[in-house]
């Protein structure tokens, strides 16, 4: 049976990247977002199911997981790449928007990971990983607000390794130093990180053998500092 593959906070970049290389190993591949009408594409070229969820409303995830546990099966690889960002100086943030960027990075990131440890427990064997960033180790300045969703998902992933390897559940951090090029940017691979690269390292990470497992990666161009 091929395995399946679930990219929730799918988009271009990065998600669409991971879709067509998971498709291109004859995975069957799962597409959540917000807005499932910018998948449209993405999801006729990878030949995806699309379902609409916000990551940060409990019963968004509990239905995503709900249909696709009932028609395609517990997936072998859940992958959170869901984010949101609020810029600015601590004292001139808006409270509601941090609640809701945290709501997303952070809670989110718990939904979905809870989610899919119950269904991959039963089958003792699957791949969480959630998508870290720079600020998930480094705190900036005007960037309070990312570091504190990226900070509580890098330990929430943390704990995750370590309660469910013994359970045959593999879940891995990836910290993205850098920025990824997009349509937006033009691409230099010096001083972008090249999205299906990424891709790659984590269908690597997900195929690791159990006896040397990673928990976290770092990911950056040779251009940006540690």
């Amino acid at each position: 049976m091929n395995e399946l593959a679930m990219i929730v906070g799918a988009g271009p970049g990065l998600s669409a990247s991971l879709a067509r290389l998971c498709a291109s190993e004859g995975m069957g591949v799962v597409l959540a977002a917000r807005n499932v009408a910018k998948l449209s594409a993405l999801a006729e070229e990878t030949g995806a199911s699309t379902y609409a969820c916000d990551a940060s409303r409990r019963g968004d995830v509990d239905a995503l997981f709900d249909a696709v546990l009932g028609t395609e099966g517990v997936p072998d690889l859940v992958v959170f790449n869901a984010g949101a960002r609020v810029r600015g100086a601590v004292a001139d943030l808006d409270p509601e928007a941090v609640e809701r960027a945290i709501g997303v990075a952070a809670y989110g990131g718990f939904l979905v990971g809870r989610r899919a440890a119950m269904a991959m427990r039963g089958r003792g064997s699957g791949t969480i990983q959630f998508t870290g960033a720079s600020a998930s180790v480094k705190g900036y300045p005007e960037s309070g607000c990312f570091a504190m969703g990226k900070f509580a998902l890098r330990g929430l992933a943390q704990s995750m390794a370590r309660e469910l390897a013994p359970k045959g559940i593999h879940v891995a951090h990836f910290v993205i130093d850098g920025g990824i090029e997009s349509d937006a940017r033009v691409p230099d691979h010096n001083e972008w990180l090249d999205p299906d690269a990424i891709a790659e390292t984590y269908l690597h990470v997900h195929r690791q053998h159990r006896s040397a497992w990673t928990w976290e990666v770092e990911l950056r161009p040779w251009v940006e500092h540690f």
